[in-house]
């Protein structure tokens, strides 16, 4: 390929589910493969960059050691993706049992034989590390586990959800389940393609303390963004 050139993006695979489509694709620029994750038509992440959900974990680990030393924090990561931030929490001694919460076998075949391997190998490997294929708004709502810190990165914001069910976990009821899964003092990070202050609202109507957000500049358009919250 010649320098600065960018062909159409090839499908590597597209899979059928109880969710809809979802597809994983490969993006060759200048002589580089970007993967890209995309649910239903709608573009969900890519290997690109990562910064945003490399802050998501460090964000959460900050707001949990600014309010004590808990000597080894459990955190839910809900889900996958292309893996960016669970590679980052199992590069971090400090984290104790990370769960990661994924609806899509593909996503985790993708992780465990796939290209997206590459990104996630050494975290699988990890024995901190516990893959959960389910669905996230229905772990949240039922599970009888308790976690340090939950990092929810599931759609392209609370305002703009991936498919219709997802909403429910930003109403007020969703908000109160995930405060029932988190120890007290424990914090709710919810990634965002963009800052949303009516989010941050309901978090602080909800009862969520420390209400703030942490944003990562782009090339072009708003920032992205991670919503942080305290559970009293």
């Amino acid at each position: 390929m010649e320098a600065g050139m960018e062909f159409p993006p090839e499908t590597l695979d597209r899979r059928e589910g109880p969710y809809g489509e979802v597809a994983l694709r490969r993006r060759e620029s200048a002589g580089a493969a970007t993967y890209e994750i995309i649910a239903n038509g709608c573009f969900l992440m890519d290997t690109s960059d990562g910064r945003s959900e490399r802050l998501l974990i460090d964000a959460t680990l900050s707001s949990l050691d600014d309010r004590d030393d808990r000597p080894s924090p459990s955190v839910l990561i809900g889900g996958l993706g292309v893996g960016f931030s669970l590679a980052h929490a199992a590069a971090q001694p400090r984290w104790g049992a990370i769960t990661v919460v994924e609806r899509e076998q593909a996503v985790i075949d993708w992780h465990a034989d796939g290209p997206l391997a590459q990104i996630s190998g050494p975290a699988l490997a990890d024995a901190r590390v516990e893959i959960v294929r389910a669905d996230l708004v229905e772990h949240v709502r039922s599970a009888s586990v308790r976690y340090d810190a939950l990092c929810l990165d599931i759609d392209n914001g609370p305002d703009w959800t991936v498919t219709e069910d997802n909403e429910s976990l930003y109403s007020p009821s969703g908000l109160a389940a995930c405060a029932a899964r988190l120890t007290p003092g424990g914090v709710l990070a919810v990634w965002s393609a963009q800052p949303s202050t009516a989010f941050e609202q309901a978090l602080r109507e909800a009862g969520y303390a420390g209400v703030r957000t942490a944003e990562i500049p782009v090339r072009r358009g708003v920032p992205d963004a991670v919503h942080l919250a305290i559970r009293p």
